[in-house]
């Protein structure tokens, strides 16, 4: 049985407030009418259109009623029709500034009662009996109000038997007009969400293709730099073993700013597979005392050029092999090499090696500088994507991709990184991996 025809049987119990039988009767139906209405405003599978025509039915039943309409504030000029006993009204707009009854509750935002609406000043005369559509004089319309603001208005005219409408009529209509209002206010906050949920939706496809279309410009721009970059690294090679003096010192600031620049093209490369989930590590085992060994191949010449002392600290009792993916951790230690070598000034010292965590069966590896120090505020996000140390700007400084590579390739291996500082003490950085 539907909203409306349950409501049918509470309407057919009585004429309005005065056909009920006793004060009792009339707060039973109306407390019955309102349990209909609830039950209609959450009712999830019917529409608004279906809820607010169902919920009219009920209040033009209570109040023993033929004809009634529910009209809805559209903008700050409009009145739409949603809901009518006439269905072929539904959807007609009516200007505020017009000449009728609902437009003149609206701008008044009172309750209005008409015993003759044949005899008001104020407005037309209507279409009576000539027509089959009013039958009686009386009307009654009510705004429906939120907080003072206009949300609607709910019209009611031809009272069912020999009594019409009366003004004690609109303290139930003003009653009704309240149950509307929520209604309305759900229909308005679903209507909310369902544009914020698509003005979100289309910011995510937007995301989405501006992300694809860097990620696809990143990797246009790695595959036309590998190329030349590899070929002037090899030529500056082929020079270093016959330039001397002044010249040979111009050569080594131009291979340091190329390892620099092909450091950087390896990083993006790789972080940007990471990213998408498409690198794999390649395990094998590895004896720690030789990465640490093969990390000083493109290192020791920079620190000698910076003036910088290197001092590596390998344990006697040291692990003799680990599972690791030998490129990437060499990777790893060499872009905190040369991290810590860009922040050192001259004649202090680079100290870098490892130790093992007997009781969490790790290996820590470290890198620490006696360089200017990580400014507090910086030191939470050392480790995310673009994020650098400080404004210095140096050759060996790059534009903060190498901690973040150093990160994601030490969490691919199940490890952790981590930093600490004092601002003129030094840096040290420290990465853990599991021994198996």
């Amino acid at each position: 049985m539907t909203a409306i025809e349950r409501d049918k049987k509470i309407g057919a119990s009585g004429d309005g407030d005065h056909g009920a039988g006793g004060e009792g009767e009339q707060a039973r139906r109306l407390l019955d009418s309102f349990t209909l209405i609830a039950r209609t405003i959450n009712a999830p599978r019917l529409s608004f259109e279906r809820r607010i025509q169902e919920i009219l039915t009920i209040i033009l039943n209570y109040l023993g009623v033929e004809q009634g309409s529910i009209m809805v504030r559209e903008g700050s000029k409009h009145l739409v029709v949603r809901a009518a006993s006439r269905r072929e009204i539904i959807g007609c707009r009516q200007p505020l500034d017009a000449d009728s009854v609902a437009a003149w509750v609206a701008r008044h935002r009172e309750p209005l009662y008409i015993p003759d609406i044949s005899s008001d000043p104020r407005f037309p005369p209507r279409r009576r009996e000539s027509s089959g559509q009013y039958r009686k004089k009386a009307l009654l319309s009510a705004p429906i109000l939120n907080h003072g603001k206009l949300a609607g208005i709910i019209n009611v005219t031809d009272k069912i038997g020999d009594r019409d409408l009366g003004q004690q009529d609109i303290t139930r209509l003003l009653d009704f007009s309240g149950v509307i209002l929520s209604l309305l206010i759900q229909q308005d906050l679903q209507q909310q969400l369902r544009r914020q949920r698509n003005t979100l939706r289309e910011r995510n496809r937007e995301l989405q293709r501006q992300q694809q279309m860097r990620a696809e410009l990143s990797r246009l721009l790695i595959h036309d730099l590998k190329g030349p970059l590899s070929e002037v690294v090899a030529n500056l090679d082929i020079l270093s073993y016959s330039l001397e003096g002044d010249s040979a010192e111009f050569l080594q600031a131009a291979q340091v700013a190329c390892n620099k620049a092909v450091r950087m093209v390896s990083n993006l490369a790789t972080i940007d597979k990471i990213e998408d989930g498409g690198f794999k590590l390649i395990r094998e085992q590895v004896d720690p005392a030789q990465l640490i060994k093969e990390s000083l191949s493109d290192i020791t010449g920079m620190a000698t050029i910076r003036g910088i002392r290197l001092k590596t600290e390998i344990p006697a009792d040291s692990p003799e092999v680990i599972p690791v993916d030998r490129v990437m951790i060499l990777r790893v230690l060499q872009n905190l090499l040369i991290n810590a070598l860009g922040y050192s000034s001259p004649e202090t010292e680079v100290r870098f090696g490892y130790r093992p965590v007997a009781h969490d069966r790790e290996i820590e590896f470290f890198v620490s500088d006696q360089g200017e120090g990580i400014p507090p505020a910086r030191l939470p996000g050392i480790f995310e994507k673009y994020n650098r140390i400080s404004e210095k700007q140096d050759a060996l400084v790059g534009s903060g991709l190498g901690l973040y590579f150093a990160r994601l390739a030490v969490e691919l291996h199940g490890g952790s990184i981590s930093a600490a500082s004092r601002p003129g003490e030094g840096s040290t950085f420290t990465f853990t991996l599991p021994l198996n």
